[in-house]
This record gives structure tokens, sequence and C-alpha cells, in this order.
């Protein structure tokens, strides 16, 4: 951010800021406003120019966004939230106090409000939630002419011309056209000969997951949405997509690293929210590695008796548990993106296997040549060495399958796999990687 502008800002330039506003997009002014003290902010706010503000404010945080409206006229948020595309007033009114809410829907027109409701009622996953329905229809015979004249009179209110939707009397969705086809096509066709009919739709209660990857499978811009009578709703938009894969992605990481996952950026969270987000994966570590524990109080015995072992326990225990998360990682990803399904459990675990096996056979040489080298000259050098990376090996093995195969799992019972991450495949591979250690030993060196 331009420190200059920030300056300007702080010490009210108003007639300077305006002219610096005149060459700015929306998006910088957003990010000016946003990293300017909150009372200037609301100041600046009043002199972008009006063809863009309702841009700028659809570009600004929540936080922003609230204090901006507080000290607005009625006239002015009324101004603001009718230029304000649909989807846009929804994402502002979801996350608003019921105050300010209920000002925003008296400010608006009854059928705009009436719209954000009816969007607001979908399930917060689903299609219709993040959908808008300011799009251009238009009817099978409609002609080549008329539908242009329809793009150039209602266009600017909508949230794409590019694509243009087709529907029959009952507002079933029949076929698209796009502007370019209408542009380069006689003034006399219809919109009926011109439209694709092999149209990528989604229902309101598709998950918006599945959306993301259709998104992505066929190279949409756009794509619309229908109800179950397959009746034309409204569209969701490539911008749309791009966040709800930016939140998913932020949810995973979070599940993956342990922390319940939040909206709310890093640096406005609280310290109490940010510890009480991890706190419950901690505890639950906690709890596991106490089960840890009490594996090796049973092999206490062989412990006084070959106290060397304690010594392997620790890079036993860190290789098992970073070979399951590079698994269970991959898997997740895969099954985000679409490449992984609950089907391929057995493939995949066979996969896993094989490469678990090369791994393991790398290691446990590499191992076995540092065990034989540092310990050399003691009697039990060369069984320890064959204890401590027969186990490596093995280890590997079940961490890996075990690190596949329980995201898999997981989405077969209707769980997040992303909870079955790092934290929960570390603690439970830490227990097998000290079962089949101490087994081992107790019979290689029978004690």
């Amino acid at each position: 951010m331009d420190k200059n502008i920030l300056s300007i800002i702080k010490d009210r330039q108003f007639d300077d800021l305006q002219v610096l506003f005149a060459h700015m997009n929306a998006v910088d002014i957003a990010d000016a406003l946003e990293h300017s003290d909150a009372a200037a902010a609301v100041e600046a706010f009043r002199i972008v120019d009006e063809r863009i503000s309702s841009d700028v404010f659809s570009y600004l945080s929540a936080d922003r966004q609230h204090a901006i409206l507080g000290k607005l006229s009625d006239n002015e948020v009324m101004e603001i939230m009718e230029d304000l595309s649909v989807d846009d007033m929804v994402d502002f009114v979801e996350d608003a106090p019921d105050d300010v809410a209920n000002r925003v829907f008296e400010a608006v027109s009854d059928e705009k409000s009436e719209i954000v409701d009816r969007i607001l009622d979908y399930p917060d996953d689903s299609a219709g939630s993040i959908m808008t329905t300011e799009i251009v229809e238009l009817a099978p015979l409609t002609t080549v002419k008329d539908a242009l004249h329809t793009i150039r009179t209602s266009g600017v209110d909508k949230e794409t011309i590019y694509t243009c939707y087709v529907i029959d009397d009952e507002r079933k969705l029949i076929g698209a056209v796009t502007a370019d086809t209408l542009l380069y096509s006689r003034l006399n066709e219809s919109v009926g000969d011109l439209m694709d009919v092999n149209i990528i739709s989604a229902n309101v209660d598709d998950d918006r997951e599945e959306l993301a990857t259709k998104f992505s499978k066929y190279d949409l811009l756009a794509m619309p949405v229908i109800n179950r009578n397959d009746r034309l709703v409204g569209i969701v938009t490539i911008d749309d997509i791009l966040r709800v894969i930016t939140e998913e992605d932020t949810e995973d990481f979070s599940k993956i690293a342990g922390v319940k996952p939040t909206e709310v950026p890093y640096m406005k969270t609280g310290v109490l929210a940010h510890a009480k987000s991890r706190i419950i994966w901690l505890i639950t570590l906690l709890v596991t590695a106490a089960v840890a524990g009490i594996v090796l109080g049973v092999f206490e015995d062989s412990l006084e008796q070959m106290a060397i072992l304690v010594a392997f326990t620790p890079m036993l225990m860190g290789a098992g548990g970073n070979a399951g998360a590079q698994s269970a990682t991959l898997v997740i990803r895969g099954m985000a993106l679409g490449e992984i399904v609950k089907s391929d459990l057995a493939k995949l675990i066979w996969r896993e296997t094989r490469i678990a096996i090369i791994c393991a056979a790398i290691l446990g040489l590499a191992n076995f040549a540092r065990i034989f080298l540092m310990y050399s000259g003691r009697e039990y050098t060369v069984t320890l060495a064959w204890v401590v990376s027969l186990s490596l090996a093995i280890t590997l093995i079940v961490s890996k399958t075990i690190g596949c195969a329980l995201p898999i799992v997981a989405k077969q019972f209707k769980m997040d796999p992303a909870v079955m991450a790092a934290p929960l495949i570390t603690a439970i591979v830490d227990c097998a990687a000290l079962i089949v250690f101490y087994f081992i030993a107790r019979s290689a060196f029978g004690i």
C-alpha cells in the first residue's frame, strides 16, 4: 500500500485525494481505505465517485463496511445498496448485526429485499447461497436485433452480459447464447436457432465445493443455477467460485494443522479466540500422547534391560508421523480436486504401499549403515541395526497406509477428511510405531 495515499487520507487532504481516486480502480481505493484510520476512511469514502462507490464498498471488510454504513444517511445507504450486486448484498447482510441488516432492508426496494431474503434461506454451503439473480434472460423466438437491444438497455445492471440464458414460458432453462455469437449473427435470426442446448448447470442445493470442481473441469466463467423444477433462478460467477476455493482451502489447512476454522482474519482475531480455536486439538493430542505413554509402560521391563532402545523411539515416531501426514495431505488434496473418489480406496492403498516399500527400503538401509557405524564394536550392534531398520520400514508402510485410507474412510462416514489429517494420524501412528518397535526388539533380544 502506497504510504503517500495513507498519509493523505490521515491528514484529510480530500482535494488531493479526489484527484488520486479518479485515477485508481475500486480495488485499490478499498485497499487504501482498509489500511487507513477508521474515522478518516469514513470521510474519505464520501468523496469516492458515486459511479464506483458501491464497487469500493463491496471490496471492504465487513468491519469497515459497518463503520462506513453507520455514518451514512439513509439516502446514501439506499444509493449504495441499490447499486450493489445481489450476491455482494447477501454477503454483507449475512455478516451484519440485526440492526444494520434491518436498516439495509428498509433502504432498498421490496423486490431486491425479497431476492436477498430468498438467497439467505439457502444452506450456507449450497450453490443457491452464492448465486446472483442479475442475469440476461431471453426467449427462444427473440431476434438477434431485440436481444442486443435487451443487453444494451438492461445489461448495465446485470452480473455479466457475456452469456445470456434462454428460457421458455415456464422459466425452464433451455439454452444459452454468448454475446459474441449475437454480434456476429444476422439481426433477423432467432436466439433459439443460435443457442447452445448442451448447458452445464447446477442445482440450488448442490454443494458449492462440487460447483468449484465443475468450474475447473469445464473452464467456465459463469454457471446457471436451476431449482428442482428446472427453472432458472440465478447464476454463479467465477469470482464467487474463487472466493469459495479460498475459504475451503483455508478451512482445510486449518483442520490439517489442528486449528478450528474461522472466517475472521488472523490479525483481527483476539488472542483468547486464537487460543480457544487451538486448545481442543491440543487436549485431544494430549490424550493420545497419554496412550503412547501407556504403550511405553507396557514395555517398561524391556526398556530397563535394553535402555538403548529409548534413543531410537523419537526417530521412529517422527518418521511415522511425517510419512502418514504426507499421504493424508496428498489424498485430501486429490479428493478436493475430484482426482480421488471413495471407490479408489483399494487402488490407493496399493499405490501408497508400493511407495512406502521404496521409501522404507532406502531409509532402512541408510539407518542400518548409520547405526552400524555409530555403535560399531558392541556385541549387539548388528542386531540393533536390524531391529531399528526393520521397525522403521514397517512403521513407514503402516503409516502411509493409514494416512491414505483414513481421509477416504472419513468421507464414507460423512466426516470432513481434513479432520483425519496430520494431528490425528500422527497420534495413531505414534502408538503403532511403538508397538511394532518394541515387539520386534523383544523377539530379537529376548527381553
